[in-house]
């Protein structure tokens, strides 16, 4: 039987040369938003050891919008040049760059993981952090979020415009919106963040009318044969939250309105979620989105090997799979799971003498 993991996988214009996909994960390596070497070395590295789509991390749309200081940023022009760069060398691995856009809401203005993951405020780099209300995250954080008025929301539009605008002129091929992991588009769906009583809270459709909004912002720049990926958590793991019938309803939607893939993750949302932990727990989410959407789904979540990977998509749970963690422990991961799966594969030229036969 032939590999699954190492067949292709065409969406629109893009063939990817398997189904091995690296998830955004932050870097908190960033200084006012630009990407630096440690960025191009991570994700090119990742290109190099076999990964068919590399999906930078989730890059803010505006500075406001980061979760901490270090975060990368696509809010100006300056900040395309290195990420260009990036994009070039990923392409020659014969890999597709992808970009996740993302605004982090109420979960902004933090210090990176090794600095304690605290809220800051103005006085040590901070700033005022928006969200659909003013709820915090925690209830014990120094601050509350500012509900996001009128045109608030406009400028947040207009930021994922541009942004995406920019994402095109970088070179990415594949462009993800950041809608999941109680971050500011997760935080308008979910009934927990969001008690506006206006026409973007309340009822299923006011509360996911922010994200069809920047949707359709997007659209307006991103090339119609590229595809386009929506990340979503699929349940808020918390009582009177965001759940899987919810997420069923907005995918049919987001594929009605174009979108190509939704990338499924969970929670987020509200501190006190009770997860249940487990290999591939995220995984029937995928499966049941894409069978009863009838839409293309990336499974992701405590994926470990490339025999549970096969086994997914052999399943027909998932038409990708994403590797976090997991990609961070082991950067040649596409080229050790052809190894393992007996998937013939083309390794770097520099690399081919370390290749065993």
């Amino acid at each position: 039987m032939s590999s699954k993991l190492f067949s292709p996988l065409s969406i629109k214009s893009i063939t990817l040369k398997n189904r091995i996909v690296i998830s955004p994960m932050c870097q908190y390596s960033s200084t006012d938003g630009f990407a630096n070497d440690w960025h191009l070395v991570h994700l090119g590295s990742r290109a190099s050891g076999g990964a068919g789509l590399i999906i930078q991390e989730a890059t803010a749309v505006s500075p406001e919008g980061r979760i901490s200081p270090e975060d990368l940023g696509i809010w100006k022009d300056e900040h395309i040049e290195k990420m260009k760069a990036i994009t070039v060398f990923i392409k020659s691995q014969n890999a597709v760059p992808g970009i996740q856009l993302a605004h982090a809401g109420r979960k902004a203005s933090v210090s990176s993981p090794w600095k304690g993951n605290k809220k800051l405020d103005a006085s040590q780099g901070g700033w005022q952090t928006v969200a659909p209300s003013a709820i915090p995250y925690h209830d014990s954080e120094p601050f509350l979020p500012e509900a996001l008025d009128k045109n608030g929301i406009q400028k947040v539009i207009a930021d994922f415009k541009a942004a995406t605008k920019r994402a095109v002129q970088a070179g990415y091929e594949v462009l993800e919106i950041h809608a999941a992991h109680g971050y500011l588009l997760h935080q308008f769906l979910s009934p927990l963040s969001n008690t506006r009583t206006d026409e973007y809270g309340g009822s299923f459709e006011n509360r996911i009318r922010f994200t069809m909004e920047v949707l359709e912002a997007v659209q307006t720049e991103w090339p119609e044969n590229l595809p386009l990926f929506v990340r979503i958590s699929a349940t808020d793991w918390a009582e009177g939250g965001w759940n899987e019938e919810e997420s069923i309803q907005l995918s049919k939607i987001l594929k009605e309105k174009g979108v190509d893939l939704i990338d499924v993750s969970s929670g987020g949302a509200v501190s006190h979620q009770k997860i249940t932990l487990g290999p591939g727990y995220q995984v029937p989410f995928a499966e049941r989105i894409k069978k009863e959407v009838e839409i293309l789904t990336g499974a992701v979540g405590l994926i470990t090997d490339a025999f549970q990977a096969e086994a997914i998509l052999q399943n027909k749970q998932a038409d990708m799979v994403l590797f976090a963690r997991e990609s961070l422990r082991n950067p040649n991961l596409g080229l050790d799971f052809a190894k393992a799966l007996g998937a013939e594969v083309d390794w770097p030229k520099q690399y081919e003498r370390a290749k065993l036969k």
